[in-house]
């Protein structure tokens, strides 16, 4: 029994792949899922952090709009909708 799924299940699941992507494609699937999983496991154990956001400082603007610092961009608050 692999993560509550029983042999049965199993034997279901893997005529559906085979129906859908036929005997001939089945290792290339199997080797793209593999390689798939090693990256993603790969990104998770990386150790670096995320790259910080530089902060805009007040009275510069942003590329986004031209929005100052402490001003919305929200319609209702004093600004027209676009």
């Amino acid at each position: 029994m692999i993560g509550g799924l029983g042999f049965q299940e199993l034997l279901v699941i893997l005529v559906i792949v085979l129906i859908i992507f036929g005997a001939g494609k089945l290792p290339s699937v199997g080797a793209n899922l593999g390689k798939a999983i090693k990256s993603f496991k790969s990104s998770m154990a990386d150790d670096t952090p995320p790259e910080q956001v530089p902060t805009v400082q007040e009275g510069q603007s942003t590329a986004a709009g031209g929005a100052q610092a402490g001003q919305t961009s929200q319609p209702g608050q004093g600004q027209p909708p676009a």
